[in-house]
Parts: structure tokens; C-alpha cells; sequence
């Protein structure tokens, strides 16, 4: 862990339509000064090219400076991954203890998760946070759902995941877009005990957001 940071927190990132959740994420957890673990899978460069106006490298060393410069991070703290960066500490239960965030979370992804494919970084991160008895949080942006999918979170959530679909609420009266995308973020940071100004809690008075 990079001193004077909290513990790590890996984000990863898959093909699912809500790329700006992932990286609002990020964003979010670098203000927060929790190290960041990041992985981003190559369908996922592209949802992020076709949804927000950043084309991210693909190589682990410039994605990383690219996305410290995009959240102001402190040097070090961001750290990325490649799909097959099998000597990551991600890759195994004797790395370092890390929660886990898959942000948007495809539904090949869930799958993969689900039935403990393992085929590349992301789902093995995945798989050693379950068998680990680890936090994953899987936030999947999908409509409709199929059995499958349905079946897929029913067996994560037995196992321990938490199923944190991109679904915004309209209670906070949101002005923005960036409001709809706080407002997921924001449920994130909570089920991670992380403290954020995003939006407030139920009940209680409103602050300026960070």
C-alpha cells in the first residue's frame, strides 16, 4: 500500500454501457485518499471512447498516468493492471486484502464471476475477493434481465457480492447528468464505508458536493 493512503480499492471496468460510473468511481475514491487498483477491460476502452470524450491508453503505465492526471491524483496512488497481469497482487488470495468494485459490470462479466471462469484479471480479482470472503460489489447496467442474468446475481449475492445496479433515483432532484452519475457513485461509497460529499444521506441536510 502506498504510505499515508487508505487501503486499496480495485476498480475495474468491463464492456457494459455506464463507463462514466467507473471513473467517476476512481475520481471519488482518489478524494477520499484510498490507493486505487485499476483494470479496465479492452471492451470497455471501447465504451469509454464511445461514451465520453477520453480514448484511454490501453498499456497499464500511461493508463495510470492519464487517469491520475484526469482525478488530480497523488503520484503512486493510482495503480493499473493488464487483462492478463497474472503477478498483480489481485491475482491471489496472498496479495493484499483489497475490496472490489466491478463498475459497470457487463453481463459477460457476471457471468464469468458467477461460474468462476477466470479467464483473465478481472474475473480471477473477482474470484479470489469471494473465496477470500472479501467485499465485491458488481454494479451492472443492463435492461431487460434475462433468467440468466437474474440467476447469475441471485448465486453472486448467496456468495457473498453485493448486486448494485446502475439505477439512479430522482428523490434528490437532480439537475445533471453528473447528478444521476453522484448519485450511483454515491450508493458505492456507502456499501464501501467510505465517507464522501456526492450527495447526503436519507434524512439528513445537504452539503456542498466535492
Amino acid at each position: 500500500m502506498a504510505e499515508g493512503l487508505a487501503p486499496p480499492v480495485t476498480v475495474a471496468l468491463t464492456g457494459a454501457s455506464g463507463a462514466q460510473y467507473g471513473l467517476r468511481l476512481i475520481e471519488a475514491l482518489v478524494a477520499a485518499d484510498h490507493e486505487v487498483w485499476v483494470m479496465i477491460s479492452k471492451a470497455a476502452h471501447l465504451v469509454i471512447a464511445t461514451e465520453t470524450e477520453s480514448e484511454l491508453p490501453a498499456r497499464p503505465e500511461r493508463l495510470a498516468a492519464a487517469l491520475a492526471k484526469r482525478s488530480a491524483a497523488r503520484p503512486g496512488q493510482i495503480r493499473c493492471f493488464g487483462r492478463e497481469e497474472w503477478m498483480a497482487p489481485v491475482a491471489s488470495g496472498s496479495g493484499a486484502p483489497s475490496a472490489m468494485v466491478i463498475c459497470p459490470c457487463s453481463t459477460g462479466t457476471l457471468s464469468a464471476v458467477a461460474t468462476g471462469a477466470s479467464n483473465n484479471l478481472i474475473e480471477r480479482a473477482a474470484d479470489v475477493a469471494l473465496k477470500e470472503r472479501r467485499q465485491l460489489i458488481l454494479v451492472p447496467r443492463e435492461t431487460p434481465l434475462s433468467a440468466i442474468h437474474l440467476e447469475h446475481m441471485l448465486n453472486l449475492t448467496r456468495l457473498g457480492a453485493v448486486i448494485l445496479p446502475a439505477a439512479p433515483g430522482f428523490y434528490h432532484q437532480p439537475a445533471s447528468i453528473a447528478d444521476l452519475i453522484d448519485f450511483v457513485v454515491a450508493r458505492i461509497l456507502n456499501q464501501l464505508g467510505i465517507e464522501h460529499r456526492l450527495m447526503p444521506r436519507w434524512g439528513a441536510p445537504a452539503s456542498p458536493r466535492a
